[in-house]
């Protein structure tokens, strides 16, 4: 059988596992297994002859079999073992320790201060918080867990809607996806293998306008429907100023990885997992000063231990399965049959992100990231012309290192739109755990405002690409 027939054969069979019910690791794990021993197997042209000796069809059993074990054990330790993956657990810790320092709970109080006067202008300080608190955490899960137990209570208590104050916060969480530290930012460098500082920038401005554009809808339906989301006054200035310094620890992790990443006024301080390390030395410090003790110390740590575990498991099973994809070269037939089509280039791209707003609604984010991008990055890089394409002589008007940015942010921006879309959005399962008063579908009915908004920021970004390549472009 050809190679991209198996490729075909085995990829199917991995997504019908992932329906059924498997996590994606193990599928993916799996399928990688066994198409390399497939693929090793049909090598031998006479490996399905009738007349073969046992002897003979036994040796290249364990022949095909040799090989599969030495590549499964071989690549996910090669791939794990680099240096850019200790920023995941890194960036997930920070988020952990922030929370347990409660410096959550200083970011929600100063933007219910500043903000809270507006229509929704609780809801709206809780998008703003969670994108605070995105800036410190790398994870969308935890973000979502830890407003859900800080923002719903206040919302609740003035009058908000049950289901749009916990649409509001599962919603608020996605921004951590996309605002540095984002640990699935890191995850598609590392696939592609593209620069992390350059990516992890990039994500500021988009994620910086997502927070926007979720605050103006919020705003909108709290002006159309006033028993939505009733504002809120009565603080003074002196009271607003003074929730500003529990909330500069932030601020100042936030600036640490900023210029470790790209340093304005030379070079850079360090690499993105240095200034990672020293923005959780300094939340750790601050959390000690709050008075965390060793039972919330060891919960932070288990916390991020279990969060990092899950995701290097997607990524050791997902890379079996990439290799597995090189040996049946699908990548290659899908990017050849992808420019072969009569069709605009901006449109496939349309065609390809509207396909992860449908997978997602099955997968959760990482893993359907992980699974794709080995066949679709290579499609869309060579749609604009290439991996070293110049700008003037490419599809989308970039260069093939700019392209690769600017596709990495909309997907990961998929991503978000994945993690509250249902059946599997997982940030509505999370934000209904917590709250014992809220059901999923309760979730999921408060969050269908916001498919609205994520889809208009999409669209601004695939139209006007600036928005996403402006501050990458400053790095030489």
């Amino acid at each position: 059988m050809d190679p991209i027939d198996i490729g075909l054969w085995v990829s199917s069979g991995m997504l019908v596992m992932v329906i059924l019910g498997m996590r994606v690791a193990f599928a993916a794990g799996m399928a990688g297994f066994v198409g390399i021993f497939w693929i090793f197997w049909e090598k031998k042209d006479y490996a399905w002859d009738a007349l073969l000796f046992w002897n003979e069809r036994r040796e290249i059993w364990d022949g095909a079999l040799a090989k599969a074990f030495l590549i499964a054990g071989q690549v996910p330790h090669s791939k794990v073992s680099a240096q850019v993956l200790s920023l995941i657990p890194v960036f997930i810790m920070i988020g952990y320790m922030a929370y347990h320092a409660r410096l959550t709970t200083a970011l929600f109080e100063a933007a219910k201060r500043w903000i809270a006067w507006v229509p929704g202008g609780l809801a709206v300080s809780t998008v703003f918080a969670t994108a605070g608190f995105a800036a410190v955490s790398g994870a969308s899960v935890a973000t979502a867990a830890v407003f859900a137990r800080i923002a719903i209570p206040e919302m609740l208590k003035i009058g908000y809607n049950k289901q749009f104050a916990a649409g509001v916060v599962a919603a608020g969480g996605t921004l951590a996806s996309l605002i540095p530290p984002s640990a699935i930012l890191v995850i598609y460098a590392i696939i592609v293998e593209q620069d992390v500082g350059k990516l992890l920038l990039a994500g500021f401005i988009p994620g910086a306008f997502s927070a926007i554009v979720y605050a103006g809808l919020i705003i909108g339906i709290a002006v159309i429907f006033k028993s939505v989301g009733p504002p809120v006054s009565g603080f003074t200035w002196k009271e607003r100023f003074e929730s500003l310094p529990p909330a500069l620890p932030i601020v100042a992790v936030v600036v640490i990885i900023i210029f470790f990443v790209y340093n304005p006024f030379g070079d850079a301080w360090g690499t993105p997992t240095e200034g990672g390390a020293i923005g959780a030395f300094i939340i750790f410090l601050m959390a000690l000063y709050r008075g965390m003790r060793w039972p919330a110390l060891k919960e932070a740590l288990l916390d991020t231990a279990k969060l990092t575990v899950m995701i290097f498991t997607i990524i050791w099973g997902v890379l079996i399965y990439v290799r597995f994809l090189g040996f049946a070269k699908l990548p290659d037939a899908f990017s050849d049959w992808i420019t072969a089509l009569e069709m605009s280039p901006m449109l496939i791209l349309v065609c390809i992100l509207l396909a992860y707003a449908v997978l997602g609604m099955f997968m959760d984010a990482i893993g359907m990231l992980l699974l794709t991008l080995p066949v679709v990055y290579p499609a869309v890089m060579a749609l604009n012309g290439g991996e070293n394409v110049a700008a003037a002589d490419s599809a989308f008007g970039m260069s093939g290192p700019m392209c690769a940015i600017w596709f990495g942010i909309l997907v990961v921006k998929m991503a978000e739109f994945c993690l509250i879309t249902p059946p599997i959005g997982l940030n509505c399962f999370v934000v209904a755990g917590v709250r014992d008063d809220l059901t999923v579908q309760d979730v999921f009915k408060g969050v269908t405002p916001f498919f609205l908004a994520d889809a208009a920021t999409i669209a601004m970004l695939v139209a006007f690409p600036g928005i996403v390549l402006w501050l990458p472009s400053l790095v030489g």
